[in-house]
């Protein structure tokens, strides 16, 4: 199967190569595809739709293709959510609440809490997420993640960004935080995560939600499965005063100008030297490990491509129902891929033909999103105000999903 990805238009396949130069030739710069190749859809000045198979080695699987010209001053990429970290909404239904014109869904999630009867799932997303340049979470351990395992030596602090200078990357988004206390600074290694490193202080904003952080205190840094520890602390902080301590882990909504700093083991036995009235400021920021230009967008996931190479160690067995985006032009060009989740394409694309297929598409890097009953696709046809499922999501309808890729226009 490697370098020998087909796509298919109709009863004619192509090569990748050809594929390069029609399909690739109208999604991305607009010129007039070859006769048999799929044409491209305008759906907004500089934001185009096609879709086609692709013969994988477990047989034919149909793709949609969104590509985005970032360099169109017009074109806009942000976060899609659905007002809180810990909650999930359609994509469709995020796209139009925001005003989108297409997009595709986003990060692995905390879908389920099978390993801790009692403890709710809280559909929080896996890695850091950027909105409009604010930051909303950082990354859970690499152990706590839901999603197949990544290639050698990728954590869950990976992202793909857009920053302001209006290009794309791939980078690596890592938590630095303190609480600074009458007793001492403490490191805060957590910011609305739905699973804490072991040890640890994390804090939860409003941006949070209502759903119990009851689950950032289960599983460990290596076994998700883990029991959850009793050895837990909860401090309430508003307006930078501690206005309440506890020894279980809370839920609800929380306040405006309050953070709930939540510690396990180690963690815990530092807040437990705090009292009530103690002034504490909590600071936090995500540092970039490669780009100096501030993110205005990122979402997790992780690389399956780059530098224009495939990572070592992608699966080449398990074919899946997919979604990626990968990155060319330098960065001014983001193409965002599903693959149809209808049953007679459900034997979908490993995650290796997903790297070779954002290759031959153009990708100089490649990023893998959330697939299966996730992978959503979706864009306005001509002339609608509201967007349109474009895949087949496996499942027979959207689920509903914690982020997605929005794309906008101004104007």
């Amino acid at each position: 199967m490697r370098g020998s990805v087909q796509f298919r238009t109709g009863r004619a396949a192509v090569t990748a190569v050809a594929v390069l130069t029609t399909l690739a030739g109208a999604a991305l710069t607009g010129a007039a595809p070859a006769s048999g190749a799929p044409r491209a859809t305008q759906i907004a000045p500089g934001v185009r739709y096609a879709h086609f198979d692709i013969t994988a080695a477990r047989g034919v699987t149909r793709a949609h293709l969104l590509s985005v010209d970032l360099a169109n001053a017009r074109v806009r990429v942000n976060l899609l959510h659905a007002g809180a970290v810990a909650a999930r909404a359609a994509v469709s239904r995020m796209a139009d609440a925001k005003g989108a014109v297409a997009g595709v869904n986003g990060d692995f999630f905390n879908i389920s809490e099978v390993q801790h009867p009692g403890v709710a799932a809280t559909g929080a997303s896996v890695g850091p997420a950027i909105a409009s340049g604010a930051v909303l979470k950082a990354a859970v351990p690499n152990g706590q993640r839901f999603g197949p395992s990544m290639p050698p030596g990728v954590t869950t602090r990976a992202v793909l960004g857009v920053g302001t200078d209006r290009r794309a990357r791939l980078d690596n988004l890592t938590l630095s935080g303190s609480v600074d206390t009458p007793v001492g600074r403490f490191t805060l290694r957590g910011l609305n995560q739905y699973a804490l490193p072991v040890g640890s202080i994390g804090a939860f904003t409003p941006g949070w939600g209502s759903v119990s952080r009851a689950r950032a205190v289960c599983g460990t840094d290596t076994d998700r499965a883990a029991p959850c520890t009793t050895d837990t602390y909860e401090v309430t902080v508003r307006r930078g005063k501690i206005v309440r301590m506890a020894t279980s882990i809370g839920d609800g909504a929380i306040t405006a100008n309050t953070t709930v700093l939540v510690g396990r083991e180690a963690g815990a036995r530092q807040l437990r030297k705090l009292s009530v009235g103690a002034k504490v400021t909590v600071r936090s920021r995500l540092v970039a490990a490669t780009s100096r230009v501030p993110y205005r967008f990122a979402l997790g996931g992780y690389p399956v491509l780059r530098g224009g190479r495939p990572l070592t160690g992608l699966d080449s067995n398990s074919g899946a129902v997919r979604t990626a985006a990968g990155i060319a032009n330098g960065g001014r060009k983001l193409l965002l891929l599903a693959v149809d989740g209808a049953p007679r394409y459900r034997s979908g694309l490993t995650v290796a033909e997903v790297a070779a297929t954002m290759r031959k598409l153009g990708s100089v890097d490649a990023f893998s999103l959330d697939g299966g009953g996730s992978t959503t696709l979706v864009a306005r046809a001509p002339e609608a105000s509201r967007v349109s499922v474009r895949n087949h999501p496996t499942g027979g309808a959207e689920r509903p999903v914690p982020n997605a890729i929005g794309v906008f226009m101004t104007s």
